[in-house]
């Protein structure tokens, strides 16, 4: 009996397939905000779902580091590593990071393999009358230095699976769009 239990748990297991689910854009987009809605409709379908958000991230695994280019791609490549090692036990990983150079996010698209990136995107404007801590204003009095779509660059994706407009659409909107696509890559992985 045992023995059957523990045979159909694996079995179990080994139909899960683990995703990252990369949210990038400027602070203020809605990353985390659709991250959040998304985690809570897996869950009610019984997913094993994690968050990696940015913010959290950078307050517990990499306060260490600083907001230079090197620092910057750094904290990207640790979240990736987690994201991975998440991945390929089946768990949804959805990472909330503003992750603002290209490259470094091709880097960890390679090293986790099953990836969606989906580029939050909002004007610079909209952002700023989001940003309910003031770090806009802030990077623009000169009070915080490299702030990313004032002083340091933002790379927009040039060919990511999804774009949310979230000055155009509901979180809702956003969130479907992105069941959607996971579904469809869901169903892609389970076809090969």
């Amino acid at each position: 009996m045992l023995e059957n239990n523990t045979n159909n748990y694996h079995n179990q297991m080994e139909t899960v397939e683990g995703c990252t689910v990369w949210f990038t854009g400027l602070s203020g987009s809605g990353k985390t905000t659709i991250s959040r809605a998304l985690e809570k409709e897996l869950r009610l379908r019984g997913h094993k779902v994690e968050v990696l958000d940015g913010d959290l991230i950078r307050k517990n695994l990499t306060k260490d580091l600083g907001f230079s280019k090197e620092d910057r791609d750094a904290n990207i490549r640790r979240i990736g590593f987690v994201a991975q090692l998440l991945t390929r036990n089946g768990v949804i990983v959805l990472v909330a990071a503003i992750s603002p150079y290209r490259k470094v996010r091709e880097e960890v698209r390679q090293l986790i393999g099953n990836f969606i990136e989906v580029y939050v995107n909002a004007p610079l404007s909209v952002c700023e009358q989001r940003d309910m801590k003031g770090l806009y204003q802030k990077a623009r009095d000169g009070k915080i230095k490299h702030f990313t779509g004032i002083d340091d660059p933002y790379e927009p994706p040039l060919c990511c699976e999804i774009e949310c407009r979230t000055d155009q659409e509901t979180v809702e909107q956003s969130v479907a769009k992105v069941l959607l696509t996971w579904q469809q890559k869901t169903r892609q992985h389970r076809d090969k």
